[in-house]
């Protein structure tokens, strides 16, 4: 493995020289050299220098065709023209007013038409602050205290969703978390019902359960047909609250999100990414007798403690604001879905082709609008990416490519190619000569790793 490093080092340097400069300035700046942990990249990462539509570039012009798509924000593309201009005239007007603003309204109006469960709107900033204030509104508003949560899927960084992302799913996905807060969480296997239905009988303080409604780990784990369905009944039953996190779903399959695609309704919906248009921006959506919480009451003295307190500086400023409500009308007609979708299916067909005839073990599997990659695994086959959830454990899906991802990764960036490491998303302004170059790179890609001896 030293060896094969070593080789990656000498081709990125020769290729990405100015990026291996800012990393260097980099890691006496930031911890790892990085502002995200997704953007960790062994032996650097590339450092860009500006993008438009499916396409970025360098600090040395080196010309990659995208798939994180802003951590998949960005449905419609780089800079599309509405959104830039959107954001461009409320630019000229001021960015912060510390005040109510009608471009609130104009987004929060498109949140309620689109997403089935949202009755009410609170915006906030981040993914991350969604789920939070997701659950602490079903804590407060059941009175009970316990989460269920599923083994895969991902809802932020903030203390009570830390337990369960990755094997070993018993172990926090960081350090800093109290043992008290570990005890509040019941970590199930994903899609199994039985197991959720033996845990509310047993349990009378589970306040809520949340998932990602398409599937854990942005939809590496598929979700099984029928289980939304009975996961709704069975919170209905026993009065505990169904969130859907849609962070990443949420618009990206159909304007509705995964809550309309399956035609299940959630009490409470965690929104992000693709709801700013690509600027900072969540939100929590659902039923208007539980966001009453949020509420101001008569008695200011009772009201600490009947209420839900929620600041945050940002939340609903202007400009994403205005770049959210001009996304989601673009949004609102469902054709970048189905553009991104058709074009995914493509490229996943073609990628699993190319495995298959140059002898590459792995697979290539995904939904609507992603896919992930399993490359270089020796137990996954082309031919399983339709049946994937059926033939692979869970816990496999969640490690993915495990220690070859960033090897991988590296060989597709040499070869014009940037995906999220192990999966990646497509847009409205992705294009077939964008699938056709990929392919092509991605030949390239396997032929360089086979060099490299990545695998035998």
């Amino acid at each position: 493995m030293k060896s094969i490093l070593n080789t990656v080092q000498a081709e990125f340097v020769a290729q990405f020289p100015t990026s291996a400069k800012r990393y260097e300035e980099a890691i006496k700046i930031f911890p790892a050299g990085v502002t995200h942990d997704g953007r960790y990249l062994r032996p650097f990462p590339i450092y860009v220098s500006h993008a438009e539509g499916s396409h970025k570039w360098d600090l040395d012009g080196n010309e990659f065709v995208d798939y994180w798509m802003g951590h998949g924000a960005l449905l419609l593309g780089h800079n599309h023209p509405a959104v830039c201009q959107a954001v461009g005239e409320q630019l000229s007007r001021g960015t912060h007013y510390g005040a109510s603003h009608e471009p609130e309204l104009a987004w929060g109006r498109w949140v309620q038409r689109l997403v089935p469960s949202a009755e009410r709107v609170r915006f906030v900033s981040s993914g991350t602050e969604a789920t939070m204030m997701a659950i602490r509104l079903a804590r407060g508003f059941t009175g009970r205290n316990k989460l269920i949560r599923f083994a895969g899927h991902f809802h932020g960084w903030h203390d009570t969703v830390m337990l369960g992302i990755k094997p070993p799913y018993d172990v926090p996905s960081s350090v800093g978390i109290p043992n008290e807060t570990l005890a509040s969480i019941i970590c199930l296997p994903p899609n199994d019902i039985d197991a959720v239905e033996q845990a509310l009988v047993t349990d009378s303080d589970v306040a809520a359960i949340i998932l990602e409604p398409a599937g854990g780990s942005n939809a590496a784990i598929p979700t099984k047909e029928g289980f939304l369905a009975a996961l709704r009944e069975l919170c209905t039953a026993h009065r505990v609250m169904l969130i859907f996190d849609e962070v990443v779903s949420g618009f990206r399959y159909v304007p509705g999100g995964a809550q309309e695609y399956f035609d299940v309704t959630p009490d409470l919906t965690a929104l992000a990414k693709i709801l700013a248009g690509g600027l900072p921006g969540g939100a929590v959506a659902g039923r208007a007798d539980i966001m009453t919480l949020l509420d101001f009451q008569a008695d200011s003295h009772a009201n600490r403690y009947e209420r839900m307190m929620h600041p945050g500086t940002y939340n609903a400023n202007p400009l994403s604001a205005a770049a959210g409500a001009a996304a989601l009308e673009i949004v609102a007609t469902g054709t970048p879905q189905q553009h991104a979708g058709d074009l995914t299916l493509k490229l996943i067909q073609g990628m699993n082709e190319i495995m298959q005839t140059t002898g590459t073990p792995g697979c290539v599997y995904g939904d609507l609008s992603g896919f992930h990659l399993m490359v270089g695994q020796k137990d996954f086959q082309p031919d399983d990416a339709a049946q994937i959830l059926t033939r692979a454990e869970p816990e496999r899906l969640s490690i993915g490519m495990g220690g070859l991802t960033s090897l991988v990764r590296a060989a597709m960036l040499l070869e014009g190619i940037d995906p999220s490491g192990p999966s990646g998303r497509l847009s409205l302004a992705h294009t077939e000569a964008d699938i056709e170059q990929t392919l092509a790179g991605f030949e390239r890609a396997l032929t360089r790793l086979k060099r490299w001896e990545v695998w035998a």
